[in-house]
């Protein structure tokens, strides 16, 4: 007779505000823990990284699923329209069509642009600093550079952006795991009000084609008509979310992992060249999606016990990438870590869509610091955005003291 597992309530304070502790009771209690009703937690690198890719599992749920997330309302049919959650074959199309809409010269495009915009935003911060002694990182920064360069690929006006931004940030209620019944009411008016905007955006791109991704999708179409309006309005819609929260709170963690690590920062600006392994070590240190969930579609067994089909298995990424059977020390920010197997991005079919571009961004901060000549200290205290899915924050203040011997490099290295 097997023993029951450990339990894991993801919405439990304690792993709030401090998920790293509680998967660390959770991994030495067994290698498979109970959720809510239906739900297996997994929490070993091992079984994560395995599980990750296993196409038993699937990401294509019930719409009663669905319902009892969000709740009834528009978020449901959206939820079942996307890309994250559907399975072979509509996955398989719906990723080719996608990725091909990322067009190589719009990705250099972006990455030029995406350098000019750090830039922009961290001079107005500065301005800030000087004036008040500090900035804030997440309203300043971490905020505005993801959702101006997702509108940038999407095709979004410059004089929309300000309007769009804030049903773009309520879209992510939409993608936790579990959605407080306060909070659903403003997942399904976001996903309302975008799909009305991003369709009449699609209409003036029909008309009037330009360089972004909707054009893109629309070149698409012609070649692919089984490619539907609706499902290529949702899709666009999706991306808010998929270029946006990711790469908001990696950006958030970015400063607050540095800043609480000194010894860290000032090594990446004596030895600026590691900023690719410090972003790879920071997704890992802080996962920006804490956990990502799979639909049970043919048994599988984890640890001698069999999950049955129509359950769900979540899979923490934040504990698989504090294993210390797969890092050393895990609990050690260090920013020359390499190799890094992290799954901070998912794995699988279903790798992360916003990947490239979070990583495109988040390199592009971290840069920054790198080469900047300012020495960032916290200024205040780092508040948390209580979130059962997503390493989110509300803010981070933050000091910028000057260091010499950096602003020439800095400007050779962003031209």
């Amino acid at each position: 007779m097997q023993t029951l597992p450990a339990r894991f309530d993801s919405r439990d304070p304690a792993v709030v505000a401090d998920p790293y502790r509680v998967y660390a009771e959770l991994r030495a209690a067994g290698r498979v823990a109970r959720g809510s009703a239906g739900q297996w937690v997994v929490s070993h690198h091992q079984d994560v990284s395995r599980l990750l890719k296993d196409r038993r599992l699937g990401h294509e749920y019930p719409a009663e699923y669905h319902e009892f997330s969000t709740g009834p309302g528009p978020a449901n049919d959206f939820l079942q329209r996307i890309i994250l959650d559907q399975d072979a074959p509509v996955h398989t199309f719906l990723r080719q069509v996608m990725q091909r809409s990322f067009s190589p010269r719009l990705m250099r495009r972006l990455q030029a642009y995406v350098g000019g915009q750090v830039q922009e935003l961290m001079e107005g911060a500065l301005e800030r600093a000087e004036a008040m002694g500090h900035f804030d990182v997440v309203s300043e920064l971490a905020f505005p550079l993801p959702v101006t360069v997702v509108c940038e690929l999407i095709g979004i006006p410059d004089v929309d952006r300000d309007t769009v931004r804030p049903h773009a940030v309520a879209l992510a209620k939409a993608f936790a795991l579990y959605v407080p019944p306060d909070e659903r009411p403003e997942a399904h008016e976001a996903v309302t009000w975008l799909r009305a905007y991003v369709s009449d955006l699609v209409d003036r791109r029909a008309a009037r084609p330009a360089d972004d991704l909707i054009s893109n999708l629309l070149e698409a179409q012609r070649e692919h008509p089984e490619l539907d309006r609706q499902s290529l309005v949702d899709n666009v819609v999706f991306l808010f979310f998929a270029g946006f929260e990711t790469t908001t709170n990696l950006i958030s963690t970015t400063w607050s992992a540095l800043l609480q690590h000194p010894n860290q920062l000032a090594l990446l600006q004596s030895q600026p060249e590691l900023a690719p392994t410090a972003v790879e070590e920071l997704l890992r240190y802080d996962a920006p999606i804490q956990a990502t969930a799979r639909y049970v579609k043919e048994p599988v067994e984890v640890d001698g016990r069999t999950i049955r089909a129509g359950r769900i298995l979540v899979l923490l990424l934040g504990a698989a990438n504090h294993d210390p059977q797969r890092f050393t020390d895990p609990a050690r920010l260090d920013i020359t870590r390499d190799p890094n197997p992290h799954v901070s991005f998912g794995g699988g079919v279903h790798h992360c869509l916003g990947a490239a571009l979070a990583r495109v961004e988040g390199r592009a901060v971290t840069e920054w610091l790198a080469y900047s000549n300012r020495t960032p200290e916290l200024a205040g205290e780092i508040v948390r955005r209580p979130s059962v899915t997503f390493r989110a924050h509300q803010s981070i203040p933050v000091h910028l003291g000057r260091r010499a011997g950096r602003a020439r490099v800095l400007s050779e290295h962003s031209t």
